[in-house]
């Protein structure tokens, strides 16, 4: 397992004071925590959702090529 690797961020001041609020009345011990936690939280809501969207793709991909298969049939008559 690889170690942390440092990410640099640009946030709107109002996360910034909202992330400093959640550490100072002791939700998080630092900032960088609260982040790690939100980008977990983050990662495991949206891993599920990653097979549902590559199926839909792909469903989307073999009607573009049906549909396309089609325009070609009735450009030839």
């Amino acid at each position: 397992m690889e170690g942390p690797e440092k990410l640099t961020i640009r946030l709107p001041t109002r996360f910034i004071k909202a992330l400093d609020f959640l550490v100072a009345v002791d939700d998080f011990p630092s900032r960088s925590e609260a982040i790690r936690a939100a980008i977990r939280d983050l990662v495991y809501s949206r891993i599920d959702m990653v097979p549902e969207k590559i199926r839909r793709i792909r469903e989307a991909q073999v009607a573009l090529e049906e549909a396309e298969s089609l325009e070609r049939e009735m450009l030839r008559r």
